[in-house]
């Protein structure tokens, strides 16, 4: 199974002020529904084999060939922290583009490609985390429930997760000595 977004090419991408509507991928993760901007989606596709990063942080599941090109796989899993199912690893990925490159994002199922409207949009749920509050950009009403629409730059940015781990005093000390995370 491999879908492009150009299959899709319809639905409108996640960009604001351009339309009252906005197009999204479902993918599932721990049983859970999750939504991704259809620009950033570049293929849904099989995993063949994952090699192993050692001393990796936890989120990486490995390295991935997809179509002669070696890219980084990440759980959405554990990257959102969520609990496992316990069921078997997943054999599905979603290649999502951020700033140039490509990662591949381990999921445990793909659902539709929706539409939302903008007032459909609803804020932030109160019962939800500091840390996946952070992963997310927007959160839409739909016939299912609610849908969290994931941020695909923040779920890559493994340095906003090293800041948010530091202790206040290195973060103040660090950016005053111009030292980079």
């Amino acid at each position: 199974m491999t879908a492009t977004a150009k299959d899709f090419a319809s639905i409108a991408p996640f960009s604001p002020g351009a339309d009252s509507r906005r197009g999204f991928f479902t993918v599932q993760a721990a049983g859970q529904l999750f939504g991704l901007p259809v620009d950033a989606v570049q293929t849904i596709f099989r995993l063949q084999a994952v090699t192993p990063v050692p001393l990796g942080p936890a989120v990486v599941a490995g390295l991935v060939n997809l179509r002669g090109k070696i890219v980084v796989a990440l759980s959405l899993e554990k990257r959102l922290g969520l609990q496992s199912n316990g069921g078997a690893t997943s054999a599905l990925a979603v290649a999502v583009e951020r700033r140039g490159e490509t990662f591949a994002l381990i999921v445990d199922g793909v659902g539709d490609a929706i539409e939302c409207e903008e007032h459909e949009r609803i804020s932030s749920p109160r019962h939800i985390h500091d840390e996946r509050a952070r992963l997310t950009a927007a959160y839409y009403r739909t016939a299912g429930g609610i849908l969290p629409i994931l941020d695909v730059e923040a779920l890559f940015d493994m340095r906003a997760d090293a800041l948010v781990a530091r202790p206040p005093s290195q973060q103040s000390t660090n950016s005053s000595a111009g030292a980079s995370p």
